[in-house]
């Protein structure tokens, strides 16, 4: 079957949230590249990655390339499940034969559910599909496939599970379908440099945050890794396929989970003369820092999550805030760029507790930070205690404007008072006369870098002043 990969058109300013799906325009333009596709893409001839969102393609450019294809594998997420099953309906309308898939975190967790929420989806796949989906275009009977959910008239038949796939370096590099099937001119983050790519050197992650969607529903709760050679050998593919790249992101939830590996990776890298990133906790080594640093590491993304130690210890996040302090001033004594992932409305949140992590960012003072309101997908043990707590007040995780909602309530601060803090936290932090001086004089004789600067400047003030008029417009999804 000739299969094609897509994410589907989105809202035009979608802002699901940490976990949703890679596209959301958030704060400033930021589009991730589709990993996750890339691998099945890569192993059948004739296929296609189409990334309506990043591409600026509507729904109907985006029909009118699905007539040459009849496999479709839609990634979704719970956020984006009602445009996804939407965008699945009009498929089938055009071709009552075509076979469509949905994949992706929600329908691992609830594939009986998102089966009856999106009819024109024949079957989904519970967890990783790289091979279940060559199998089925090969021509493979959804009987005989492990991992999947499908209709059997009007039943839905589960299969066994599938295992999860150990020999990583199986299969094929993602750059190379980047390569084939995308623009890289297209996929920006404003904290990496441009032009970027990024992938994965492992999958999965061994820590216990109970509010992280991947582990949880997805990629497992243990790290399993390419081999080091196979990562080198991807990086020198990259780097003569796209000469002008300026920068390398290694995408896994953490890198440095396996420091010895990644001290080794880093002194291969160091003779390719490379820019690159790669995502961290605040556990992470100076002596790990360093090797990184020295091996071309520019930046560095870490989950700060928030600067309450008792809120670190409800969500199990294993570190704590003397960790987070020393992991900076490491960070700031190597010449790293920092780039700082908060959450606000994680449990034990209060008034307060927001005030302090306001402070605490604040004085860790990374180059750059984005803050994001707690989201309990299903699946997560977060979001199983919200049920049992009686927090959630509704099940839309976005306004109908695309906008990420906060859909919980504690006794001691409400949603609507979360909600409004994420702009509240941004003001407080980029509105610093230190941030302000650093941020101009580092834009000084540099008209790219003042150009940039200016463009996401206005794309801020827009996103704030959107999320306060979907406040305004749709309440209900913003208060209990």
């Amino acid at each position: 079957m000739k299969t094609l990969f897509l994410n589907p058109p989105s809202f035009e300013d979608f802002d699901g949230g940490a976990g949703s799906r890679y596209q959301a325009t958030r704060e400033v333009r930021s589009f991730w590249y589709p990993t996750w596709l890339a691998y099945p893409a890569g192993m059948l001839p004739g296929s296609r990655i189409l990334d309506a969102p990043a591409s600026g393609l509507g729904v109907p450019e985006s029909l009118e390339i699905t007539k040459d294809y009849n496999l479709f594998v839609l990634y979704t997420s719970t956020p984006s499940l009602g445009n996804d099953s939407a965008f699945a309906a009009k498929i089938k309308e055009r071709d009552k034969s075509a076979l469509v898939c949905f994949v992706g975190p929600h329908p691992s967790v609830l594939p009986e559910e998102t089966l009856k929420a999106a009819p024109a989806v024949d079957f989904v796949v519970r967890g990783e599909f790289d091979y279940v989906i060559p199998e089925i275009a090969g021509g493979a009977s959804l009987s005989d496939v492990k991992g999947i959910s499908y209709r059997d008239g009007d039943n839905i038949v589960h299969n066994p599970d599938r295992e999860l796939i150990h020999d990583l370096d199986s299969l094929p590099f993602a750059t190379e379908i980047y390569k084939r099937d995308l623009d890289c001119r297209e996929y920006e983050i404003p904290w990496i440099q441009y032009p970027y790519l990024s992938f994965y050197t492992g999958r999965g992650c061994s820590s216990k945050c109970i509010y992280c969607l991947w582990p949880q529903t997805y990629s497992g709760n243990s790290y399993r890794t390419r081999s080091v050679k196979n990562v080198i050998e991807e990086v020198k593919y990259a780097l003569k396929a796209y000469p002008d790249v300026k920068e390398i992101f290694f995408d896994d939830d953490n890198f440095c989970e396996d420091q010895p590996r990644a001290i080794e990776i880093a002194k291969l890298l160091k003779p390719l003369g490379i820019s690159w990133g790669c995502n961290s906790k605040v556990s992470t080594k100076y002596e790990t820092l360093k090797a990184m640093k020295d091996g071309g590491m520019r930046v560095i993304m870490v989950g700060y999550e928030t600067g309450d130690q008792n809120i670190l210890n409800n969500v199990r996040k294993g570190t704590t805030i003397e960790q987070a302090k020393t992991f900076t001033k490491n960070c700031r004594d190597l010449g790293i760029t920092v780039h700082g992932a908060f959450v606000l409305g994680l449990p034990g949140e209060t008034r307060e507790t927001v005030e302090n992590t306001i402070k605490f960012a604040c004085e860790m003072d990374p180059e750059t930070i984005q803050v994001s309101l707690a989201s309990p997908y299903p699946g997560t043990k977060f979001f199983d205690m919200c049920v049992k707590e009686g927090y959630i007040n509704l099940d839309s995780l976005v306004s109908e404007k695309g906008y990420q909602s906060c859909v919980i309530n504690y006794p001691a601060i409400s949603s609507e008072e979360i909600f409004m803090a994420v702009e509240k936290f941004y003001k407080k932090f980029y509105y610093r006369p230190k941030y302000v001086i650093k941020v101009l004089r580092k834009a000084l004789g540099n008209k790219d870098e003042m150009k940039r600067i200016y463009r996401e400047a206005k794309e801020f003030y827009g996103f704030l002043a959107k999320r306060r008029e979907a406040l305004k417009a749709e309440p209900k999804a913003f208060k209990g």
